[in-house]
């Protein structure tokens, strides 16, 4: 939480993405951070200590996403980490997420209030 704000930390190569979730976020109070890429999605994350991530399946790579997810398990993430992707909903349909990492898949074009009720369902 920074200055009363949640932090929302996230993560797309699509700019027009993050512009557009920065929108929603900003305008109901919340704090957005982003990174376009994994490896600046680590460097964001250590310097911000975000509330919560949204990551973005493909961006460098295919899997970038699912990887990044990985990587913060292993450094004992406890900020929920949901996933926003075009391939969502055929990803919570056929893969386990909680395996990967994830609290949870969005698919994209996100709705505000899907988001914003999930914001408030993990962050109060």
């Amino acid at each position: 939480m920074n200055d009363g704000k949640h932090v929302v930390l996230y993560l797309d190569d699509d700019q027009d993405m993050l512009d557009a979730v920065r929108i929603i976020l900003e305008a109901n109070d919340y704090e957005m951070v982003e990174a376009h890429s994994a490896e600046e999605g680590l460097q964001v994350y250590k310097d911000t200590n975000p509330d919560f991530l949204l990551v973005d399946l493909m961006m460098e790579e295919v899997d970038a996403g699912t990887n990044f997810a990985k990587e913060m398990k292993v450094l004992g993430n406890t900020a929920p980490v949901f996933m926003l992707s075009s391939v969502g909903d055929s990803l919570d349909d056929n893969t386990d997420y909680r395996e990967l990492g994830l609290d949870g898949v969005f698919q994209k074009p996100i709705h505000p209030k899907t988001l914003l009720s999930i914001l408030k369902k993990k962050l109060g």
